[in-house]
């Protein structure tokens, strides 16, 4: 918590809400504060000089007054507004995913600068035109590692024997991937993970730059099941659905399938 009563940060709005007639509550992800929540008040009245630099996804620096339970921005400037993403439905969909991921892994006043860096990142990239379609399976396992719930890809997680090149199956409960001697004794569900699968969870994973997956393609086939596994896994983790997780799928033609119970 900043000590003086005003200070001023860089901010990307994760989320607003409306607040009265004319105020809306934001939640604002910072670079060496964390994630905050804030008022600006009067933003929704037509002639509010800083309603249009607090647009959803937008990178701000933004001055902001201590209050009794919730901060009161006292200006705004936005330093990027990222248009070339709002321009197309599939590019929009997938950064508000990824600003609900951030929203829901990060807790309040918890600084992560990696996390933060991450989704300018993506928000760049996606503002930059290309289709992405794994980009955002590249930024779960990223956001996923950043947030200790890294998911085991090379090693069974049950017995550490290192996994060959097959076809796999991915545990929820237990965060990892089961070699096929563990496999039949597993509890709970297993989602099937195909060799090509494999290959490419291993890349991302490797891979710290998220630029590396802007171009990357990957037969529709694999990814749809890396979208299913990802999906679940953090699913699991968070114990509910994201809410924009439907509206990607919608707009980019993914359909999540049935979770098989045992892996093959």
């Amino acid at each position: 918590m900043p000590r003086n009563r005003t200070y001023s940060t860089e901010a990307i709005v994760l989320k607003q809400t409306s607040l009265g007639e004319a105020d809306r509550v934001l939640t604002l992800f910072t670079p060496h504060l964390g994630k905050l929540g804030a008022v600006a008040k009067g933003v929704r009245r037509p002639a509010s000089r800083t309603g249009g630099h607090l647009e959803l996804l937008n990178r701000v620096s933004v001055s902001l007054a201590q209050g009794r339970t919730l901060d009161v921005v006292t200006d705004a400037q936005a330093s990027q507004t990222f248009a070339g993403l709002r321009c197309s439905l599939p590019s929009i969909s997938r950064a508000m995913y990824a600003a609900e991921m951030v929203d829901r892994f990060c807790i309040d006043r918890s600084p992560n600068l990696q996390v933060y860096r991450l989704l300018l990142q993506a928000l760049t990239i996606l503002d930059a035109g290309p289709e992405a379609p794994v980009l955002l399976r590249h930024f779960e396992l990223l956001l996923l590692e950043h947030s200790g719930y890294r998911p085991e890809l090379f090693w069974c997680v049950e017995c550490r024997a290192e996994l060959q090149p097959l076809d796999h199956a991915f545990s929820n409960t237990l965060g990892g991937v089961l070699c096929p001697v563990c496999r039949p004794g597993a509890d709970g569900p297993l989602t099937q993970v195909s060799l090509g699968g494999m290959k490419v969870l291993r890349y991302l994973q490797r891979t710290p730059e998220l630029g590396a997956s802007a171009n990357l393609r990957a037969p529709v086939r694999v990814a749809a099941e890396l979208e299913r596994m990802c999906h679940l896994y953090v699913r699991h983790i968070l114990d509910r659905e994201l809410k924009t997780a439907a509206f990607v799928n919608t707009v980019t033609g993914l359909r999540s399938h049935p979770v098989r119970d045992r892996g093959a």
